[in-house]
């Protein structure tokens, strides 16, 4: 009896798409960032027909295919130009080379971000760091707060946030830097945030900010000109952090943030 041919394929595929979805959940949840490349429409002979999807992600690696080829490597290639736009594109790809072998056929490939969310870190857990939390919940982003304190969050209550507790140099290295990577330091002690703020500033970020008397921000400043930091990069750090609303409490601090947050974001998605 002859092998059901449809019938395999479509297990396969099916598969396959399972095994995608999984993926995607993994990279949502890993903080990597990826393009999904999903065969929309296709005329002639081309390798895979709609439906078939590929997935590249910012940490260099693919997952499933588009046809493999040159469909595959243009559209990887376009992928990786799209990695930090978030934007989405049909990429239009024609097989059709005189005096070259090819499928002769055209594929239209959709490319969609994976994951959208804007990162936020806030690195320090006390009363601002608490308040600035649950201000910015419910808002686009992926919230984690760190801090090097034991019990520092055993008075929180459960929210749309992550909380580590482990020393900052230890969790700098295991961050995620790109355009939508948002981070606001606002720690107890000076020394962690000059480790921080040295840390992320040469590091590809959308907005940085750093809590500090006026006192505090010109030895900041004075220290990264000692280390060699152009003028126009130490100006794009927000510091003192938020917008000027003259606040004082650890609220109205957390909202003077909340809302430099929003402005930032939301000049990046005109």
């Amino acid at each position: 009896m002859k092998p059901n041919i449809k019938n395999t394929l479509f297990r396969e595929n099916g598969q396959l798409m399972e095994d995608i979805f999984k993926k995607i959940v993994e990279l949502e949840e890993s903080g990597i960032n990826g393009i999904l490349c999903t065969v929309i429409q296709t005329k002639g002979s081309t390798p895979l027909k709609a439906g078939a999807k590929m997935i590249v992600a910012s940490n260099g690696k693919t997952y499933g295919t588009v046809g493999g080829g040159r469909v595959e490597s243009e559209t990887i290639d376009k992928a990786k130009k799209l990695l930090n736009t978030y934007n989405t594109e049909i990429f239009h790809i024609e097989l059709i080379n005189k005096g070259e072998p090819s499928c002769g056929g055209i594929v239209d490939i959709f490319m969609e971000p994976i994951s959208n969310q804007y990162r936020l870190y806030i690195f320090g857990g006390g009363h601002v760091g608490k308040a600035l939390a649950r201000y910015v919940e419910h808002l686009d982003f992926d919230i984690t707060v760190i801090d090097n304190r034991e019990g520092i969050f055993d008075d929180w209550t459960e929210g749309n946030y992550k909380r580590v507790v482990t020393q900052m140099d230890d969790f700098l290295t295991t961050m995620n830097f790109d355009e939508r990577t948002f981070i606001t330091i606002i720690t107890y002690d000076h020394k962690l945030d000059w480790e921080i703020l040295s840390y992320c500033i040469n590091q590809n970020w959308g907005y940085l900010g750093m809590m500090g008397s006026k006192s505090k921000i010109k030895e900041m400043k004075k220290k990264l000109t000692n280390l060699g930091i152009n003028d126009d990069l130490i100006n794009k750090i927000n510091m003192p952090i938020g917008i000027d609303i003259n606040a004082y409490s650890a609220s109205e601090i957390a909202i003077s943030i909340t809302s430099k947050l929003i402005q930032e974001k939301n000049k990046k998605n005109k």
